[in-house]
């Protein structure tokens, strides 16, 4: 029974260090994003080491400076895939200290964020250099696959970032435009078969033959290759131009109203890592996360800075992500830091704030406005029921 304990005691020590160095590593590699130095210097690493392999890419396509530096390339290579891939473990091994997959067990909180768009990417960018190794063809489909790299700066870039989640949240409305234009394609190079396929039968012959002159008309771009040459077609070619502009215009538009709405509802990225610094949005769990994340606005805001000022009605609860906040009222002065929330009970109470709130230091803030709570609750109201519970906790005065 001694020995026993004795080795229980030796193993918890060594237990406890792991966790802890773990914690640590999730801290500058997940949630740092620059703070402390070593987070700083891992981000601008892992950039500059991107950035570089585009370079080199590139450079290596030369026939001249492969010739001249084509074992450098390689070597350079070689060193980029095994930062990469202890970037891409590290990720892993850390995946059980993420709030969200923290109550699974260790292998099935890595296997879910395995998944998570950004590790795919990472794996895809590792992932032709070993399948090159297994296979002694030139795998051309597979180096060219290392240009995903490039998208690994979506996580430290937030205006990619951001342009990435317009894209997922636009997704219906992009789809819609795409069926629009494929029925534009289908109808006119149909209608081109028809009427000129006697008088071109080398190019507008069959259906699929019509489509190639339909895409380069409705996509504006015109080759010039095949045009029609009788007065039906003409006018058919024509009414295809205009829609093609009229069509091509609509994800044009959807994409930089969405982007535009982005930029004017945060000042940076939201991501789960900076939600998992607020207790109150860490206990939900990754489904609940996913639901409130995009309702979320974010700010970063100076020392100094008057975020609630007095009487002011009640509209939204804020969540501190990073720095310190004061109330300063004739009792004295509260502080708020970093995972502390206010604004709760002006919002739910539907009254004002009865003191001002001041920032003291650099600040990152998460506001959910009360229309998006509402709004939150009629789409999902056990999420905003499970939010109100969460939140009684946190209540201020």
């Amino acid at each position: 029974m001694e020995e026993l304990t004795d080795l229980s005691l030796e193993y918890a020590p060594s237990a406890l260090q792991r966790k802890t160095l773990r914690r640590r590593v999730y801290e500058i590699i997940e949630t740092g994003h620059g703070e402390s130095w070593i987070s700083k210097s891992f981000d601008s690493f892992i950039v500059m080491l991107i950035l570089l392999n585009v370079a080199a890419f590139v450079a290596e396509t030369v026939p001249k400076l492969r010739a001249m530096w084509g074992r450098e390339f390689y070597y350079f290579e070689c060193f980029s895939v095994a930062i990469f891939t202890i970037e891409y473990l590290l990720r892993l091994w850390t995946a059980v200290e993420v709030p969200y997959l923290s109550r699974t067990g260790s292998w099935r909180a890595r296997l879910k964020f395995a998944r998570q768009p950004a590790l795919i990417i990472d794996l895809f960018a590792i992932l032709p250099f070993y399948l090159s190794g297994l296979f002694a063809i030139d795998l051309r489909v597979l180096r060219t696959l290392r240009l995903l790299r490039f998208l690994k700066l979506s996580r430290y870039s937030p205006a990619m970032y951001t342009l990435i989640r317009v894209l997922s949240n636009e997704r219906r409305a992009l789809l819609g435009a795409v069926l629009l234009l494929a029925a534009a394609l289908l109808f006119s190079s149909t209608l081109m078969y028809y009427v000129e396929g006697e008088a071109q039968p080398e190019k507008f012959g069959s259906v699929p033959d019509a489509a190639w002159w339909a895409i380069a008309t409705l996509t504006t771009v015109g080759y010039g290759d095949a045009a029609p040459i009788t007065a039906l077609g003409k006018i058919v070619g024509g009414i295809t131009m205009i829609t093609g502009l009229c069509i091509l215009a609509l994800p044009v538009a959807i994409i930089s109203t969405g982007f535009a709405q982005e930029l004017q509802r945060r000042d940076f990225v939201v991501t789960w890592s900076l939600m998992s610094r607020v207790p109150l949005l860490a206990r939900l769990d990754a489904r609940e996360a996913a639901e409130i994340m995009p309702l979320l606005q974010a700010h970063n805001l100076p020392p100094n800075f008057e975020v609630v000022r007095k009487g002011a009605p009640g509209d939204a609860v804020y969540f501190i992500a990073s720095g310190k906040l004061e109330t300063r009222t004739d009792d004295g002065e509260r502080v708020y830091v970093a995972g502390d929330v206010f604004g709760v009970a002006a919002m739910f109470d539907e009254s004002v704030h009865r003191d001002a709130v001041i920032t003291s230091s650099k600040c990152r803030l998460l506001k959910l406005q009360r229309d998006d709570f509402y709004r939150l609750a009629s789409k999902q109201p056990h999420i905003a029921s499970h939010i109100r519970n969460l939140a009684t906790d946190f209540r201020d005065a």
